[in-house]
């Protein structure tokens, strides 16, 4: 069974004017639509099938246009330095791009909404399946373990745009914990957590839900679009590198990734592994070895409109690539480069190259996002081996990556030392990785300055750590409605 998500969120739980506040902001999200019919939570539990709509309506929550189905991912490029922007309209995120955006701000107020209320959808499914016999005991923990796992990486992405990096300063005010579902509006009065109470929450419900998440689903789809155990263990990798906990980076990465080739994870049916063409995991059948969690858009009603769109946004192009940044790598730039990701790149008729991952630049975009593929499994196991001076590791992990897209590749220079091998590795971190959100995120977690850039939209200046804007300022409607927020 393919999900529905826009059905699902429709037939999900009655909108409460806390609900209503959360998701103000938001208007361009085909999911953003209020129920036909508003219905009490107890009915909307009362029978496996409603409950698997609960579920089905999470997922479509986490997949809206504002947040992981579009625009969350194209922020974190935009703040970051591999790409120029065009449109110098603020609607296309130009103050994002050159680093102007308040707390006033839309995009400001509209993240922090949607991941919050994908928070609320995942604490009260969480919440009314507690005690529930409706469904067998497996598939009721097996649901809310899918919460956890849902609740964790909207939180990752919270703590990692609005507060400061753990490596900065852990014990800073970062977030209000909601751990408990809202359907009654009100109860906006909540102090915010330290960054390393939030980290703890995550891993703890990452934790947790690798208990009780299934090794996989019975389709391709279905364990690709739904958590599973490979999914919790895959973003720990991410929380604790995240951290800068390079010793559980290690033992997280070695329940998916063998020490010694071919690496891949096999449990029962199921395959995580990079997959032999990097072609595939763009345009391909979406669901090969190496998604291990993805959102799917499986028709036109799901997909993001022109503005949130991966493609649209690549390929328009709002934003093109910098001729500073990654895209002036031997692995683009060369002309004797063998990489198959010079294929990923396109250039159009004004001589600007573009991101081509993402191809469905006309309507409906239905490219799916890629949240966590085993590539970035293997990155993050590879600079934690080099951070803990397992050099011989983490150069066979570089070269297995690197030669996935150039198999007579040879790291010649760039890995003799622990610092060398270090910055090849985030290098290798930005070819692999670009265009798929994670350029800012590994800019903060290192506490390095968000650096200058130029384009047609005009410059933005460096953003050095010491600065108000390193992070994005809590949104205005938090402060105007949660009185415990600090000011």
């Amino acid at each position: 069974m393919i999900f529905n998500y826009k059905k699902s969120i429709q037939k999900a739980f009655i909108i409460t004017p806390f609900l209503a506040l959360l998701l103000a902001g938001c208007s361009d999200n085909a999911l953003d639509t209020v129920p036909e019919t508003s219905i009490s939570t107890e009915t909307a539990f009362s029978t496996p099938a409603k409950i698997l709509g609960q579920v089905n309506g999470l997922y479509g929550q986490f997949s809206n246009p504002s947040f992981y189905g579009g625009r969350f991912i194209i922020f974190n490029e935009q703040r970051g330095n591999e790409f120029s922007q065009n449109d110098g309209n603020n609607s296309t995120g130009a103050n994002v791009w050159n680093q102007t955006i308040t707390s006033s701000g839309d995009f400001v107020n509209s993240v922090w909404s949607v991941a919050y209320t994908t928070i609320n959808f995942s604490n009260i499914l969480i919440d009314n399946l507690a005690t529930s016999t409706v469904v067998t005991e497996d598939l009721r923990k097996n649901y809310i373990a899918e919460a956890k796992f849902v609740r964790a990486i909207s939180y990752l992405s919270l703590v990692q745009t609005y507060a400061k990096p753990y490596a900065q300063n852990s014990a800073a005010l970062a977030l209000p914990l909601r751990l408990k579902g809202n359907t009654s509006g009100g109860l906006n009065d909540l102090a915010f957590s330290s960054v390393a109470d939030v980290y703890s929450q995550i891993l703890k419900d990452l934790d947790e839900a690798e208990v009780d998440l299934p090794e996989s689903y019975a389709t391709g789809i279905l364990t690709v679009s739904r958590a599973h155990k490979a999914s919790a263990i895959a973003l720990k990798t991410r929380v604790y590198l995240s951290k800068g906990d390079y010793a559980k980076v290690i033992s997280e990465a070695s329940k998916l990734v063998p020490a010694t080739a071919p690496f891949q994870y096999v449990s029962g049916s199921l395959t995580h592994r990079l997959e032999p063409n990097v072609a595939n995991v763009f345009g391909g059948s979406y669901v090969g070895n190496e998604a291990i969690f993805s959102i799917p858009f499986t028709t036109a009603a799901e997909a993001p409109a022109l503005q949130s769109a991966l493609g649209a946004n690549y390929l328009t192009p709002v934003i093109y690539f910098n001729t500073a940044g990654i895209i002036a790598d031997p692995v683009y730039a060369s002309p004797t480069s063998a990489d198959a990701r010079k294929g990923l790149v396109i250039t159009n008729a004004t001589g600007q190259k573009l991101l081509n991952k993402f191809k469905k630049n006309g309507a409906p975009f239905t490219d799916y996002v890629p949240v966590i593929r085993y590539a970035e499994v293997l990155l993050n196991y590879t600079e934690a081996a080099a951070q803990s001076d397992n050099l011989p590791l983490a150069r066979t992990l570089l070269s297995a990556v690197r030669n996935r897209s150039d198999a007579a590749y040879v790291f010649t220079t760039g890995v003799a030392t622990k610092d060398e091998l270090v910055n090849t590795i985030l290098n290798e971190r930005r070819i692999e990785l670009v265009g798929e959100g994670f350029r800012t995120p590994d800019l903060l977690r290192r506490v390095q300055a968000l650096p200058a850039k130029t384009g047609n939209a005009g410059a933005a200046p460096e953003v050095l750590p010491t600065a108000a804007n390193y992070v994005w300022a809590i949104p205005s409607n938090e402060l105007a409605y949660n009185k415990l927020a600090p000011r």
